[in-house]
């Protein structure tokens, strides 16, 4: 029997995630000593393990008349989508329904744009550093990855800051490294903020790439899982520089099915992915979605395309739909309520760590840190020693030794507690 060429050729745990399992097993046993230092999971990425879970009881009983349902729609209900609508419009964006495409994940949404846009063998544009699963989710439907750069930097201050004697210190989007993009690159993805650098992407970046799109004949993908925990007044979401604010521009694809398409926006199709995992908090529900742009002469085309694909899946399921529609409203009290720990958690970070080895995070739920080691090196014995568990720079694709990454999402005097053993390590 032979595998598909999908799949690695190698499914094991690689040799050190294999010996990270073990350490991390010694570890816990160890801890359930008397007087042993408690272990520190600073990689928790689920806001129900953090102890933020979205009150579920009342979202259910509201939505549970939905559950049985079966009103099939490759785009999905139109009630649902509505509510994503609204949940764009009260942050300021100006969607309708005809642009909304739910998925069961923000994953799915990746795969059916994969399958809509891209032929095997094609290329995919990708942050270095960035999440790992963006490879495989390509590789996957036989596509290939090529790196675009964020580049570690020091930023200008205004007069102000420099007579305080404040640097700032973040990640950038190196736009010049898109110019070496190969030929068959159908598809630039762009994480907005981003994970794990909390880059947030500028106007002047986001001109940039829609330029580089238009010029090239590609796809714009944002992802905004993390959209609604930006930290700093800089930060927009990138469809506002588009379409938000509510500079509507409203034409008619037929039958009083209005879409809010600017008549000379850009050249190229954009679309923006995200969904409950982040929104409220809720991962296990597998309800995501893409709401989307495209020219009005291409506008149709695409909508077709896309609902082609949907429809041969029907994967978003009667329930998620239903609890949706829901939970939505209930976004903005649970982003503040998040957005409160994040806060605080970022500010214990930059107080332990000189700037320039802790770049500023624009917004998401997770921040780096230099600690000038080997990747490999550093987390196991951060893990043996100190009893916090990190992610080693090395599996996000930084190039260069000594980062870590860690999640903002955990308790914030546990947080404070690792963050004082891994000053005290470092």
């Amino acid at each position: 029997m032979k595998l598909s060429s999908r799949l690695p050729k190698d499914l094991s745990p690689s040799p050190f995630f294999a010996e990270l399992e073990r350490a991390k097993a010694d570890v816990l046993a160890e801890c359930a000593g008397a007087n042993a230092l408690p272990f520190i999971d600073m990689t928790v990425s689920s806001p129900v393990k953090a102890g933020l879970p979205v009150e579920m009881d009342a979202a259910v009983e509201c939505a549970r008349s939905g559950f049985g349902c079966w009103n099939p729609d490759a785009a999905g209900w139109k009630s649902a989508r509505e509510a994503v609508v609204e949940y764009y419009r009260e942050r300021g964006g100006c969607f309708t329904a005809g642009q909304i495409i739910l998925t069961a994940s923000t994953s799915e949404a990746y795969s059916v744009l994969f399958k809509t846009f891209c032929d095997p063998g094609d290329v995919i544009l990708t942050p270095m550093p960035g999440y790992p699963l963006l490879d495989t989710l390509a590789q996957l439907e036989h596509l290939e990855c090529a790196p675009y750069f964020l580049q570690f930097a020091k930023i200008k201050t205004s007069l102000r800051a420099q007579c305080a004697k404040q640097s700032i210190f973040r990640f950038v989007l190196d736009t010049d490294s898109l110019l070496a993009a190969p030929e068959k690159a159908k598809i630039l993805l762009l994480v907005s903020p981003h994970n794990p650098t909390g880059h947030c992407v500028s106007r002047e970046e986001w001109n940039a790439a829609v330029r580089f799109c238009e010029e090239n004949d590609m796809i714009l993908v944002v992802d905004e899982v993390f959209g609604d925990y930006g930290f700093s007044p800089e930060v927009r979401r990138s469809w506002e520089y588009l379409m938000g604010g509510g500079r509507e521009s409203l034409w008619d694809a037929g039958g009083n099915d209005f879409i809010n398409l600017p008549e000379n926006g850009p050249k190229c199709p954009i679309f923006w992915l995200n969904g409950l995992s982040k929104a409220v908090g809720s991962p296990q529900l597998k309800l995501g979605w893409m709401a989307f742009y495209a020219p009005r002469e291409n506008f149709e085309e695409i909508r077709a395309a896309l609902e082609f694909v949907e429809d041969a899946y029907l994967s978003v399921s009667a329930p998620a739909q239903a609890l949706g529609i829901s939970l939505l409203p209930k976004a903005a009290a649970y982003e503040s309520r998040v957005k409160e720990r994040l806060l605080a958690n970022w500010q214990t970070l930059r107080e332990a760590f000189p700037a320039k080895y802790c770049p500023e995070v624009l917004g998401g739920w997770y921040a780096v840190v230099r600690l000038g080691e080997d990747d490999e090196e550093l987390t196991l014995r951060l893990l043996r020693e100190k009893h916090v568990l990190v992610q080693p720079g090395f599996f996000f694709d930084f190039d260069e030794d000594g980062w870590v990454v860690v999640s903002l999402l955990q308790d914030p005097a546990a947080f404070q507690e690792a963050v004082a053993r891994m000053k005290d390590f470092r």
